[in-house]
């Protein structure tokens, strides 16, 4: 059985511009849903499967994100401080490499989330990464699994898993905004402001970008009109579940 990451970073830096005017004051990852802000969906998810040390990263109201995270004991917190300069999101994991260690690691959107059906699927995608054939192993979801996607399809699936552009292809899967990556892919990068995407393109291009479907139901929370539909969808997936 492959070891689950025992590190992650959870991307949380990001302006939240789109859930203005809710983020006037306070930051996105911090926006509640169902009782629960979108950043402990992510910390809790980590926690679920045994991860140890959980990096976040901070620009936009730093310092409601660390009081926050203050009083968590699994995962343990590293903030990594972009309060100076917001460095997208491979800038900010570029950065925070020192605390992420030499392993592969698993990296998180804070404002996305899941409810698990079955085994966690941070487990599934542990199970499914291969660092002999993989850079990045990416979790995806079918578009009758998603509940505020408002974009087309982003990847399609190859029968051995690895992934190619979609182009809004209906066929495809969408991002779910959750992944394992090995450190060599950043090797001799840059801390300058510069976007995961980039690194997406380098992994296809060498036959290396891979993906697991998730099983569950994926949220994605992007306006505050979103908030009440991500509620009703957090009720009915836990129902299911009943």
């Amino acid at each position: 059985m492959t070891a689950i990451p025992q590190t992650a970073i959870v991307l949380a830096a990001g302006l939240g511009k789109r859930m203005r005017p809710i983020t006037n004051t306070m930051p996105k990852p911090l926006v509640s849903i169902a009782g629960k802000t979108l950043l402990d969906w992510s910390l809790d998810s980590l926690a679920a499967v045994g991860v140890g040390k959980a990096v976040v990263n901070v620009h936009y109201f730093p310092e409601q994100i660390i009081a926050h995270v203050a009083a968590r004991q699994t995962p343990g917190i590293v903030i990594s401080d972009e309060s100076e300069r917001l460095l997208d999101s491979a800038g900010g994991i570029v950065k925070a490499l020192p605390a992420l260690g030499k392993a592969p690691f698993f990296i998180l959107n804070a404002d996305t989330f899941w409810i698990d059906h079955g085994l966690p699927n941070l487990a599934r995608l542990a199970l499914a990464w291969d660092a002999a054939k993989m850079d990045i192993l990416l979790m995806l979801a079918e578009l009758d699994q998603a509940t505020g996607h408002s974009g087309g399809t982003d990847f399609l699936v190859a029968p051995d898993g690895a992934l190619r552009r979609a182009k809004g292809d209906p066929a495809g899967l969408i991002y779910a905004g959750a992944a394992i990556v090995h450190p060599r892919l950043f090797k001799d990068a840059s801390s300058e402001p510069h976007s995961l995407n980039a690194y997406f393109d380098t992994a296809i291009a060498a036959g290396r970008l891979f993906g697991m479907v998730m099983q569950g139901h994926w949220i994605t929370v992007g306006t505050p009109d979103a908030i009440p539909q991500a509620e009703a969808a957090v009720a009915d997936a836990l129902a299911e579940l009943q």
